[in-house]
């Protein structure tokens, strides 16, 4: 695998700018298509995670199609993706369900209140839509709560209680009815080991009702492209299920597509001083890259270290109003000024998807990089309209 070409991508690259590099997409998809082979599987995009849709005749050559968390997500993946669309929301609206049904080949509910008050319309894609539920193995893996699906009195996924409810109720399995597939989403950015124990745990409570179903969707939150990943522990286990219950099995990553290949390019407006050095970029926090915010993390800079660890540090912020628009600390060979242009890397996952135009602040452009001829394209450029258009 090659790295991306930093220097060539600041040199051609406008500012502020999301760039996509095809060739560690490539590379992520081969791995990909890799586990696909070797077990059955069937992987799906996770859009909540990477929306580009000017990408997705790239992806759709390998990936079997997405899962969507919304109408719109739906639509998005069905109008430009194209292959198969497995929807699910933690509820819906009526008005979701009947559009969904439409679009959809899998359909997911989070409750048996869903699934029942929805039954007359979904019956009646019997055969076309395959109706689903997505159960809580309550195993937390996760580090942080706010991505922890299994975390106490988590909204997410229905636990067992409620079914071992009805099977005391003597309802007798009834109560799955038309039900063709169990979905269960624990994971944040993590390797196997953790879902080869989520797994164990999820079939200690809900393989008793596997025999009965056609499908099982072991969510997101794989890493399988990154370094490290059991992806021969990953095969095995898919195959385990697949060969013990007659099972498709479907993994929807998101940042396993697009990790390593985006970066952002920003700009050094201005260097203040107030007890430190602190640069200003044209790249905010909050709106170009909020899960520094919220996960929270720290993004890699080429050619940016610790605070203290080269001659000259600086605070980084963004251009908004917002005083905790912070970037973080870091230090560099030479002395920071206005012009300098930055590369944030891996940038592309949960960036574009979750930006804001707070403050009017410019969003940056969404372009590709092809490594194999030096090409920078824009894809895309946003205007003044484009921020007037959200508001009224």
């Amino acid at each position: 695998m090659t790295n991306i070409d930093i220097d060539k991508i600041l040199e051609l690259a406008p500012s502020p700018a999301y760039v996509v590099d095809l060739g560690r997409l490539r590379h992520n998809l081969a791995i990909l298509d890799h586990v696909q082979q070797k077990s059955g599987a069937k992987i799906l995009m996770a859009l909540k995670a990477f929306s580009m849709w000017s990408v997705f005749p790239i992806i759709r050559q390998t990936l079997q199609g997405v899962c969507a968390s919304s109408p719109w997500e739906a639509r998005l993946g069905r109008e430009e993706f194209g292959g198969e669309v497995h929807s699910f929301a933690a509820a819906f609206k009526e008005r979701d369900v009947v559009e969904l049904l439409q679009i959809s080949n899998h359909l997911v509910f989070n409750s048996f209140n869903q699934l029942e008050r929805f039954r007359p319309l979904w019956q009646q894609a019997a055969g076309r839509v395959s109706i689903g539920l997505r159960v809580n193995p309550e195993h937390s893996e996760g580090h942080t709560p706010i991505y922890d699906p299994c975390a106490p009195c988590s909204r997410l996924g229905i636990p067992y209680s409620e079914f071992a409810l009805r099977l005391r109720s003597g309802d007798e399995g009834r109560f799955l009815s038309g039900v063709e597939g169990l979905h269960f989403h624990t994971l944040c950015e993590q390797l196997f080991e953790p879902l080869e124990r989520t797994a164990r745990t999820f079939e200690e409570k809900f393989g008793q009702f596997l025999p009965a179903m056609k499908w099982l969707n072991l969510g997101g939150g794989h890493h399988i492209t990154r370094e490290g990943y059991d992806i021969d522990g990953l095969v095995k286990l898919i195959k385990y299920f697949r060969e013990k219950y007659d099972l498709e099995v479907y993994l929807e990553p998101g940042e396993a597509i697009a990790i390593g290949t985006g970066v952002l390019v920003g700009e050094v407006l201005d260097v203040v001083h107030n007890q430190l050095d602190i640069a200003i970029l044209d790249v905010s926090a909050t709106c170009h890259m909020p899960d520094i915010l919220e996960m929270p993390y720290r993004p890699v800079i080429s050619g940016g270290f610790d605070a203290g660890e080269k001659p000259y540090s600086y605070r980084l912020g963004g251009p908004s109003c917002l005083a905790g628009d912070v970037i973080g600390d870091w230090s560099f060979e030479q002395p920071l000024k206005a012009g300098d242009r930055l590369a944030f890397e891996d940038m592309a996952h949960y960036t574009m998807v979750k930006t804001t135009t707070f403050n009017g602040i410019q969003h940056p452009a969404i372009c590709t990089f092809e490594p194999q001829t030096g090409t920078l394209d824009v894809v895309r450029r946003f205007g003044y309209e484009d921020f007037r258009s959200r508001l009224s």
